[in-house]
């Protein structure tokens, strides 16, 4: 009895504003509840799957489903790659001044959103620092926040920018975790280090290349504030998100739609993360 009064205040906190509303939320997805119900919810009529049926009917957000898979397949290899490359360099290649690089990777993630919009808006206008290095080459660069061809493709590179801080930092602690007599090993058998980086590193890194690939998954499936702060999900629903879809349905007033939206999402990424689990173990 004392453990559960001290656990109680969470407990309540997290059923309140945790399991409670993800219950609710399930339970709407199933009801044609709109903002017009809130006020007489006796009036609620149990759909079934309609609300499901009437997501994939629904043009704008099959083409959502798609922009999300499209974010998902090119954001998250170029992620985990690039993060990689960048936790080697920390951990072997730069020998200066290693604290002061792993704070300058890092700071993306916990700069605010919107103040990487507002230069990444400058960065991507058509006359902004980009196409002006590309111009210098001989390229001309695109309108790149209003071409529905090039707007998606901008927003993953932001994406990568952003977020690959927290994947280099796991990586980085796979390294070190690696036993150095490993790699001496190898070169004394005459492995090149490209050879000793595959067949010794990246095997034994395999657990933390799985941590790493379901929390990028989670977090890419979910995107959201890329084309919130960016581009409003467009032009022409071209950076739409499964996310921007159930925020806007909430918005106009669609309750029941815009949860079974969510559901859908909850279960593209559990699927996902299965997936990525049953790859990881049998290659393991």
């Amino acid at each position: 009895m004392v453990a559960w009064a001290f656990c109680s205040p969470f407990v309540l906190l997290f059923a309140t504003f945790g399991i409670w509303p993800v219950f609710s939320s399930l339970s709407m997805s199933v009801t044609d509840i709109t903002s017009r119900d809130v006020e007489t919810p006796f009036s609620v009529n149990f759909v079934g799957l309609e609300n499901y049926t009437a997501l994939f009917a629904d043009p704008t957000f099959v083409r959502a489903a798609l922009n999300t898979l499209y974010f998902v397949a090119v954001g998250l290899p170029l992620t985990m790659v690039f993060s990689l490359a960048i936790a080697v360099a920390l951990n072997s290649g730069i020998q200066r001044a290693k604290g002061f690089f792993r704070v300058a990777y890092f700071a993306p993630v916990v700069t605010s959103i919107v103040a990487i919009a507002v230069v990444w808006r400058y960065l991507y206008k058509p006359d902004g620092m980009i196409n002006s290095v590309l111009s210098v080459v001989g390229i001309s660069g695109p309108d790149w926040l209003n071409d529905p061809n090039w707007s998606m493709p901008a927003l993953i590179l932001m994406a990568v920018w952003r977020h690959f801080g927290i994947p280099m930092v796991i990586f980085l602690a796979g390294l070190q975790s690696i036993p150095p007599e490993l790699h001496e090993a190898a070169v004394v058998d005459g492995a090149s280090r490209w050879r000793a980086f595959r067949s010794v590193t990246l095997p034994l890194l395999r657990p933390t290349t799985l941590v790493v690939a379901v929390l990028l998954s989670i977090s890419y499936l979910q995107f959201f504030e890329e084309p919130f702060v960016m581009t409003s999900g467009g032009p022409l629903d071209s950076t739409t998100s499964i996310s921007y879809y159930a925020y806007e349905q909430f918005g106009f007033g669609n309750y029941g739609l815009a949860s079974a939206a969510s559901y859908v999402l909850v279960t593209a990424i559990a699927l996902l993360s299965f997936l990525q689990f049953r790859i990881f173990r049998a290659k393991a």
